[in-house]
């Protein structure tokens, strides 16, 4: 016997700020995310970047330290993003995901949540990094500072779709491990920590990591028009690949 859903359609799909708070709560309670998401970023950039030569040495229009303030805030923002979003692995094992099926909340007000909350802590990581530049001599042009800053931050909702994907993928007792070590080597594929020369470079234009990596440090480090255009292509190929990917596993688990 088929039965409908006579319950009245709630606004926004049942999404009430209390709930975005609560999620920001839990995750910010979470130790290793804020490990890996707040501490992790400016201490490596406070151990890679703030040599005396680094802030001697010029790079775009900034210095060497600003480029590697950059990229630990990029390399920041991904990990907030994608750890915040791929705790839905782990609220799915714990019944989490099956306790709000029974509220009034829509499943994509709950995924459109998840998303938010990692954004809030991708815009904290970012904010501690450039933090930690502006006190360890990191030098940008002034509009840099701005441009870098959003562009990171921003760019970084990518890897939150990512995480999604990841988190509807994964079982809950690996997702955050394999995480971590998949967004380390993008990293290093796709040029974040390091400039890279000869085929790398080559093949690092079809890594996620570049395109974010490219346009965040183009307001000082002036690559070329060419340059830009495969960064905005690689963001929003891949920015489709992992939407669509989290839809198709977001449908499937619910189907369930």
């Amino acid at each position: 016997m088929i039965t409908l859903d006579t319950r009245p359609a709630r606004p926004l799909g049942g999404f009430r700020p209390a709930f975005l708070r609560l999620e920001l709560r839990r995750t910010l309670r979470d130790k290793r995310t804020v490990l890996f998401a707040l501490v992790m970023p400016p201490l490596f950039f406070i151990i890679f970047g703030t040599s005396a030569g680094y802030r001697s040495e010029g790079f775009g229009t900034g210095n060497a330290t600003g480029y590697v303030m950059v990229s630990m805030a990029v390399y920041g923002a991904l990990l907030a993003t994608s750890t915040g979003a791929a705790r839905v692995a782990v609220e799915r094992a714990a019944g989490w995901s099956r306790q709000l099926r029974l509220t009034p909340l829509h499943p994509l007000a709950y995924i459109a949540t998840k998303i938010l909350v990692a954004m809030v802590l991708g815009l904290l990581s970012v904010t501690v990094v450039f933090v930690a530049g502006a006190v360890f001599g990191a030098y940008l042009p002034a509009s840099a500072w701005v441009s870098c800053f959003l562009i990171a931050w921003l760019g970084s909702l990518v890897f939150a779709a990512f995480g999604l994907f990841m988190g509807y993928l994964l079982p809950a007792e690996n997702v955050m491990q394999l995480l971590g070590v998949s967004l380390a080597l993008l990293s290093f594929a796709g040029g974040l920590f390091n400039p890279l020369h000869g085929w790398f470079e080559i093949v690092s234009k079809l890594v996620p990591t570049n395109g974010i990596a490219v346009l965040a440090r183009a307001p000082f480090a002036q690559p070329s028009a060419a340059g830009i255009v495969l960064a905005i292509v690689n963001v929003v190929t891949w920015a489709a690949v992992f939407t669509l990917g989290s839809a198709y596993l977001f449908r499937r688990d619910t189907a369930r």
